[in-house]
């Protein structure tokens, strides 16, 4: 199966509220509900109101133009922090693939293309939260990122970015 990883850009912003309800509802057996996740408030900030001048992020498309899966960045403000925040200016990744292309290198593709354009922008370290259940984490230790805190089930994880 194809596929090609294109820059987000505004009209991406619905598929990217699919996403982070994807990336929320990874687990089968742990789902919550669309309508629950559209209310929080804590989720939905990484979607809401994209895009701004500091966002970016990347799309992947199969071959006919549809969109599979998404993995973008946010810089939030210390007052409304997201799961992954460490520090002001440290932009939060959020990662989301369909269930049918997982396992395929999407993620990964992904993730490399958001790191660039976070380094390329700038930034010199960029952060993420993640379920220590869930598989991705290897996915995040495999591209350089370090655990720096942990909750009771989820670890913020931390790369630096190189030049």
């Amino acid at each position: 199966m194809a596929y090609r990883i294109r820059r987000a850009g505004r009209a991406d912003a619905s598929f990217l509220v699919e996403m982070v309800c994807e990336a929320a509802n990874w687990h089968p057996d742990r789902m919550r509900a669309k309508a629950d996740l559209l209310a929080d408030p804590r989720v939905m900030r990484y979607a809401r109101g994209w895009k701004r001048p500091a966002d970016d992020g990347v799309i992947a498309v199969d071959d006919v133009g549809d969109s599979i899966g998404a993995c973008w960045y946010r810089v939030l403000p210390r007052n409304e922090p997201g799961y992954g925040f460490v520090a002001s200016g440290v932009p939060e990744l959020t990662l989301g693939v369909r269930p049918v292309w997982r396992a395929q290198g999407v993620g990964r593709a992904l993730l490399e293309a958001a790191c660039d354009l976070a380094r390329d922008a700038g930034h010199q370290r960029i952060s993420l939260s993640v379920e220590r259940a869930n598989f991705a984490e290897r996915l995040y230790r495999s591209e350089g990122f370090v655990v720096v805190a942990s909750g009771d089930d989820a670890d913020t994880m931390v790369r630096t970015l190189r030049g």
